[in-house]
């Protein structure tokens, strides 16, 4: 695992092009071991003997103290997802059509198509299927009766989509992925998804870049202990485990980082009510329990 120093001469060595992104990316993973944590590391307990305060700066507690992150690096793949969103919106906006006969190939290649059955009276959408009657299906506006619907075909839906983006019958997610997620689509999923496609193949190594320069920064921000408090370990495992933190009013209970104070502090009417609330949350959970319901 690279230490602080190293990943800053990394960080700056992309910046200004010095090295290449995929020697770049090897030098940073190669370097990282199956369990091991920064914190784990000779050059993080060094430099943390630096920035540790004598108490805790929540509860003012001397016993078991450490360094509480206020905030985390977020995952590189998480960079990836969000850069390449918004070259894809950029791309989209510059390149909002596409041509039929692509559009119409990249479908038949990559989905499935599971059409939506018709009634061939009246052309009615989702006629019901009976389970003991025959025919099997009844339409629900002409009262049809009949054993197999009629669906339009992909090239009559995709037609359809060309003429009239808001037309019904293509805003069904009848189309499958063909990989492994079986993700339902629509044909503006379909369009989106491609469109986002080209997008990334056309600048797919400057959004890797950025990713990563932003992956190394959000990194380099952790290892510099510059969002930290020292706290002691039943602030900082509050904090981490349950997003709670000490009542700045009473300075003895707990209460959630999105609250004012805790619940033994709020006005007796609104204390009462939040009170029962949790207790009704508690017989609740009991029954579900009771009833092996998850």
């Amino acid at each position: 695992m690279l230490t602080y120093t190293e990943l800053i001469e990394l960080r700056d060595k992309l910046t200004n092009c010095e090295i290449g992104l995929e020697l770049a990316k090897t030098q940073y993973w190669h370097s990282f071991k199956e369990g091991q944590r920064s914190w784990h590391t000779k050059d993080w307990k060094e430099r943390r003997s630096k920035f540790i305060k004598d108490k805790c700066e929540i509860c003012s507690s001397k016993e078991t103290l450490t360094l509480q992150h206020l905030s985390h690096p977020k995952k590189y793949s998480e960079y990836t997802t969000d850069i390449t969103r918004t070259y894809a919106k950029n791309y989209i906006d510059k390149n909002p059509n596409i041509d039929k006969s692509e559009f119409s190939n990249h479908i038949l290649k990559n989905y499935e198509y599971v059409p939506i059955p018709l009634c061939p009276n009246c052309g009615s959408r989702n006629p019901n299927r009976r389970i003991r009657k025959s025919p099997q299906y009844l339409c629900t506006e002409c009262r049809q009766e009949f054993d197999e619907p009629i669906n339009k075909s992909v090239n009559e839906i995709i037609s359809t989509f060309y003429e009239n983006e808001e037309a019904i019958e293509v805003r069904d997610k009848c189309f499958v992925t063909n990989d492994k997620w079986k993700n339902k689509h629509n044909l503006a999923n379909v369009r989106y998804w491609l469109q986002r496609e080209q997008a990334k193949n056309k600048d797919v190594e400057t959004i890797e870049k950025e990713a990563f320069l932003l992956y190394l920064n959000d990194s380099i921000k952790y290892l510099s202990f510059e969002d930290t408090i020292t706290a002691c370990k039943k602030c900082a495992s509050r904090f981490d485990l349950y997003n709670m933190e000490l009542c700045p009013k009473c300075k003895e209970y707990y209460k959630g980082v999105q609250y004012p104070t805790c619940i033994q502090c709020l006005p007796e009417e609104k204390r009462k009510a939040a009170l029962e609330k949790i207790e009704f949350g508690k017989k609740w959970q009991a029954m579900h329990e009771g009833l092996g319901i998850d």
